[in-house]
């Protein structure tokens, strides 16, 4: 799309309404792009970080609150350690590079996952970046840094005894609403839509617990081939979408079926 096509379906997107508030992507895809076009591996993760800024800033512009991104798991510690390596030097000089913009525009980073299994550098860069923008107040980027769904359901529950040994509350009162602030998202609402890019149809171990009512787009395009054009789709599709959480149509409000 030229640039004048991609404003008008912005506006006609904000117009319909209806905008998630969290929006979580699994960025999948990368090697299989660098592959293609018989590039390293390395390759394909460079040019996804054009697509995380073009992400970045379609949300700003849709007044989308939070923004999670898959940006690496626990699994990936056992990718060959030339390519581990390699994304550890690529998050943080792209943490370097792109601060100053993320601050220009308002926008607040924060992290999930075992974030202490870093290398120092990326550790200390991460952790540098998101104190430098946790006072501004526009978009939330949460990064999932060295994350599993089922590692932060186990955390969750550890915490959640601990707290009950020490008698903050009673068995009998244990519902989905006190165990959700054990989970590493407790300051975040739940993603309205998670994004999987590379037409591969699983949820790799990410946000098992928040995901619940989650609705999900399956794109075929690549990670580092999706831009704004790619991002609005997603965001049109989920317009279109009647999000009963168990209930039937008939029983929704006529707010909620807009």
């Amino acid at each position: 799309m030229k640039n004048k096509e991609l404003e008008e379906y912005r506006e006609r997107i904000k117009k319909q309404g209806r905008i998630p508030q969290h929006v979580a992507i699994i960025m999948d895809g990368n090697g299989r792009w660098a592959k293609q076009r018989n590039l390293p591996r390395v390759a394909g993760h460079k040019e996804g970080i054009n697509s995380v800024r073009a992400v970045v800033e379609a949300c700003g512009e849709l007044d989308i609150k939070y923004l999670t991104l898959y940006t690496f798991s626990t699994e990936n510690w056992k990718r060959p350690q030339k390519e581990v390596s390699a994304l550890m030097q690529l998050l943080i000089s792209t943490i370097r590079n792109e601060v100053d913009e993320l601050d220009k525009n308002n926008v607040r980073i924060m992290t999930i996952g075992h974030i202490e299994d870093l290398p120092f550098a990326a550790r200390h860069g991460v952790q540098g970046t998101v104190a430098r923008l946790e006072k501004n107040t526009g978009l939330t980027v949460n990064l999932a840094l060295s994350y599993s769904g089922r590692i932060e359901i186990l955390d969750a529950v550890k915490q959640c005894m601990q707290a009950y040994e020490k008698g903050e509350f009673k068995l009998d009162d244990l519902d989905d609403t006190i165990f959700s602030q054990f989970f590493y998202t407790k300051n975040l609402p739940d993603p309205d839509l998670l994004v999987r890019t590379s037409g591969e149809m699983r949820i790799s171990n990410f946000l098992l617990w928040q995901l619940a009512y989650t609705e999900i787009y399956i794109t075929d395009v690549l990670w580092p081939d999706f831009r704004k054009e790619e991002f609005y789709s997603a965001i049109e599709s989920y317009q279109r979408r009647e999000r009963r959480f168990g209930k039937v149509s008939e029983q929704l409000e006529p707010q909620e079926k807009e």
